[in-house]
């Protein structure tokens, strides 16, 4: 029997839970009887992600649909197959589409893995990568195009923040009813190759344009939310502009 990933329900905010995976997180958000799930993991993650919906009592099925942050293979390797099997629409920024369609790629190529293996952190996170189906095609040729303005219609009503940088089209979802904010790579509270917890960017190989994803961060310092949810490390609770400011100072610390 295949060995599946670890993963950790954890409470956010009513109906909210971010899924610890092992080196990346996604977000469930109920409401009534239906999911908006957001992102999915790397490739081998696929069943371990509906392993964590039914953790939730509920069934893949439920959900009405997939947002999607950005078109790294660590947010969408999963996704293709889920849509697949479940008939489930999955969106994206109209910006992102064509990333997570793969007419382009914005990621780190295995050369610049290879170009950075010189420092510590680098090879182990580098085979959990590739165990994880990094090398693997994951586009998602489904995917539709969201609006830039919410709240949409789905559970949780969602509301877009365009937050470009790390990727072109790069979204995170505010949800103001709830109080709470989904992050993805825009913010993030650890990684295996920073080596420290708290509000940060991810290192300088991960972005697109590095630049403008810390000039992105005054969409989320201008949003209201009492808890955060990134796409890598744990959960935070506190306010956005706080944690906005944590992240610029802790800049310095990121290579």
């Amino acid at each position: 029997m295949a060995h599946r990933p670890a993963f950790r329900l954890v409470p956010a905010a009513e109906g909210v839970h971010l899924v610890r995976g092992p080196a990346v997180n996604w977000t469930l958000i109920a409401e009534g009887g239906a999911l908006t799930l957001v992102d999915g993991g790397y490739p081998a993650y696929a069943d371990t992600v509906e392993e964590s919906i039914r953790a939730l009592g509920r069934r893949p099925g439920d959900v009405a649909g997939v947002l999607i942050t950005h078109g790294h293979v660590d947010h969408i390797g999963s996704l293709a197959r889920f849509a697949e099997r479940h008939g489930v629409p999955v969106f994206a920024g109209a910006a992102e589409v064509p990333h997570v369609r793969r007419e382009f790629l914005q990621q780190a190529t295995p050369g610049t893995v290879l170009r950075n293996a010189w420092r510590p952190r680098v090879p182990p996170w580098a085979l959990h990568l590739v165990a994880a189906g990094a090398l693997r095609d994951c586009r998602v040729a489904g995917v539709r195009p969201l609006p830039t303005e919410g709240p949409l219609d789905l559970p949780g009503r969602p509301v877009p923040v365009p937050t470009p940088g790390h990727t072109t089209g790069h979204l995170c979802y505010h949800l103001p009813e709830r109080g709470a904010l989904v992050t993805g790579d825009a913010l993030v509270t650890g990684h295996p190759l920073t080596g420290f917890t708290g509000p940060q960017i991810l290192p300088s190989m991960f972005h697109h344009d590095r630049a403008a994803a810390l000039a992105a961060l005054e969409a989320l310092a201008t949003t209201t939310a009492e808890v955060l949810l990134p796409g890598h490390g744990p959960l935070w609770r506190g306010g956005p502009a706080d944690a906005v400011a944590r992240a610029r100072e802790a800049a310095a610390r990121v290579w």
